[in-house]
């Protein structure tokens, strides 16, 4: 299955490496192919200061886990990404939050689901009949089948 994950979701998994969703992308046997954007790359170096400040984590640290859970994620360069697949997705998000273009724009391109814990993007885009999420709790389960 192609997930493509959004920020919230890679920064709970560095903030809390114990919790269902660091267990979801560091499972190891699991069938989940992860996909995000550069722009994930981008946003998790723009905040590293506040991460390292929620998490207590020292620099060592932090960077070893951004390492560890990034690496289970293949990067998309966006102009990978079909044209047509982005202005779907520009003209889903316009009015939703433009800041999440790319990730649904990749999931169109990749035929994914996207993981992401925004609740005003999920409201948003279901107005807009685009049910192509999926949950945390979703995941995990398939993952408990997987054994």
């Amino acid at each position: 299955m192609r997930i493509v994950v959004d920020t919230n979701i890679v920064f709970s998994a560095i903030l809390n490496t114990n919790g269902k969703i660091a267990r979801v992308i560091l499972h190891p046997k699991s069938r989940f192919n992860f996909y995000s954007t550069e722009q994930l790359a981008h946003e998790i170096e723009e905040h590293k200061a506040k991460l390292k400040k929620l998490s207590g984590y020292n620099d060592y640290e932090l960077e070893r886990i951004i390492t560890v859970v990034t690496k289970k994620i293949r990067f998309i360069n966006v102009r990978l990404i079909s044209k047509e697949a982005y202005r779907y997705a520009e003209n889903l998000t316009k009015d939703v939050d433009i800041d999440d273009t790319e990730f649904v724009a990749l999931t169109e391109h990749i035929k994914g689901k996207l993981w992401s814990g925004d609740k005003e993007l999920k409201k948003g885009l279901a107005k807009k009949e685009w049910h192509k999420f999926i949950s945390s709790e979703e995941l995990f389960q398939k993952i408990g089948k997987q054994k």
